[in-house]
């Protein structure tokens, strides 16, 4: 079991799960945020079953599974909404992750969050040892996006102002992977946070 864990995050399109691909071709075991949260209000789950009680049945689909455009469409815009959803997927997705992580074989375990700077940084994480950043200038970021999502500037700089600034997210970094040159270049750099992270897991272990 992994008693050492490492958060990583980072900005739309700045290669965060590139990076951890890399990690798990390594060996390490990633906990996803993205699944855990569709896993928190999962059908028949207590979750979606307090999303219902709290919003009402016209968040679902007809075969009684959430509904997420009708979800999304109901908390935009509604600051007071969507954080009455957060009050309930963001724990159970805060336990999972770390029962993921603890529960992981090797000698360290990583939990993506794309969201944690936003979510709470950490204080809403208080079991990370580490915190990595994917980090990439805003002008890079906002060309990819453009050229992932096929959408205008406009629509990309919108995206990247929804989230945490490059300097939130810097602030939380206890490493950093600057990801703004050819995607060759990041083996070496996860391999060299590998090293560097099993060191201090066994330091860790021996107390």
């Amino acid at each position: 079991m992994a008693a050492f864990c490492v958060g990583v995050t980072g900005g739309v399109a700045s290669g965060k799960s590139e990076v951890t691909r890399h990690f798990e071709a390594l060996g390490i075991v990633v906990a996803d945020a993205d699944l855990a949260a569709r896993a928190a209000v999962a059908s028949g789950s207590a979750g979606l079953a307090e999303v219902v009680a709290e919003f009402g049945a016209a968040v679902l689909d007809a075969q009684g599974a959430l509904d997420r455009a009708a979800m999304r469409k109901l908390v935009f815009g509604d600051d007071g909404a969507r954080r009455r959803l957060e009050a309930i997927v963001h724990p159970r997705v805060r336990s999972m992750l770390r029962d993921q992580c603890a529960d992981a074989p090797g000698a360290y375990a990583i939990a993506a969050i794309p969201l944690l700077a936003e979510g709470g940084g950490r204080d809403a994480y208080p079991w990370l040892d580490r915190v990595l950043v994917v980090d990439v200038p805003v002008d890079i970021q906002q060309a990819r996006v453009m050229q992932r999502d096929r959408i205008d500037g406009e629509l990309a700089a919108r995206m990247i102002a929804a989230q945490a600034s490059r300097g939130e997210r810097l602030a939380i970094a206890d490493d950093v992977i600057v990801n703004d040159g050819p995607i060759e270049a990041l083996p070496a750099q996860v391999a060299a946070l590998d090293r560097r992270y099993r060191a201090l897991a066994s330091s860790r272990a021996a107390g």
